[in-house]
């Protein structure tokens, strides 16, 4: 059986009984998506809030973040920081570059997460932490499980095009979710027993189908006309405005940020497909995040409760399945 703490709490690190030196380790895959992400601050307070405490995390990207400071023990300050993010404050973090390996130089932001998390190494962690990335010019699945978790997580969420890619022991690393998008093989690796993932890219319902017949329609030379007149008469912008509108695109047509995260998005669906179909978690959590964009950071708030309300609904699929470890 398993042993309650005077606090009542649910010690998930303790089995009493015949094999009481066995360890019933707690493992959380924590999945990449970009603002949708902040639904793991949602999961992650309600597994406190029932006892249920994970003595291994694995994340990509955003869920490299949230784990990264979750096990430094800074998950207060980073929710709070997020509920505090508007559109205003989401545009002050998007220092852009001209030159360099991406459009955005991330400074500012991975200066505010140094801030936050200081210099950690994950040696001063008090549980398993791996944070997923991808090598460049190999393709490389990398595990960061030594150094500053600051520096892991600056990687991890390196996406192509958009973030510069991070220098790590020899090695130039970029987003991981472009090899493991929810990265419950790394859970297991690390030894946990009970594996917890979660997804926040499977509220896809009406994508990935497949259009049978498609082509040209009379809103098409309506467009080409208008860029045509739209060029003979040119236009001056400020370097700074010219990039943003390159970046969040016109109401007409889709920015490089949409363009690229959607691309993204396509890619990591099905990679996560494939490897659910071969390794799945014990537990599944599914955030309803379907009409949160990827970019939405400003939408904190919502996030967070839609994590909460979904693993509320799997905490009984997860007490069973420790019961039954147990």
């Amino acid at each position: 059986m398993l042993r309650r703490h005077p606090n009542g709490d649910l010690d998930a690190d303790i089995v009493v009984g015949p094999r009481s030196e066995d360890r019933l380790s707690i493992g959380l895959a924590l999945g990449g998506g970009a603002a949708r992400g902040f639904a793991h601050i949602g999961v992650l307070r309600t597994l406190m809030a029932h006892g249920i405490k994970p003595t291994v995390i694995a994340g990509t990207s955003i869920g490299a973040i949230v784990g990264g400071l979750y096990a430094a023990g800074h998950l207060d300050e980073f929710e709070h920081w997020c509920r505090q993010m508007t559109r205003r404050r989401v545009l002050g973090y998007l220092d852009f570059a001209l030159g360099g390996s991406g459009l955005i130089a991330g400074n500012r932001l991975g200066g505010k997460l140094e801030d936050v998390i200081g210099d950690a190494t994950f040696a001063d962690l008090p549980l398993r932490l791996a944070v997923i990335a991808t090598e460049i010019g190999t393709g490389h699945e990398i595990w960061l499980t030594r150094g500053l978790v600051a520096d892991a997580m600056a990687a991890s969420y390196a996406l192509p095009g958009i973030f510069p890619p991070k220098r790590i022991g020899g090695r130039w690393l970029m987003d991981g979710a472009l090899v493991n998008p929810l990265p419950i093989s790394a859970v297991r690796a690390l030894g946990a027993r009970l594996v917890i993932a979660v997804n926040l890219n499977s509220d896809n319902f009406g994508r990935g189908t497949i259009i049978q017949d498609h082509g040209p329609d009379e809103a098409d030379a309506i467009r080409r006309a208008e860029r045509t007149l739209a060029r003979r008469r040119g236009g001056i912008f400020g370097v700074e405005q010219f990039i943003q509108r390159r970046f969040f695109g016109a109401s007409d047509r889709p920015g490089l940020s949409t363009v690229m995260i959607e691309a993204f998005q396509v890619m990591q669906d099905r990679i996560t497909r494939a490897r659910l179909a071969g390794d799945p978690p014990d537990v599944m959590i599914t955030p309803r995040l379907g009409r949160v964009n990827l970019f939405d950071f400003h939408r904190a708030a919502d996030i967070i409760a839609a994590g909460a309300e979904a693993t509320e609904k799997s905490i009984e699929a997860i007490t069973e399945s420790i019961a039954a470890l147990a």
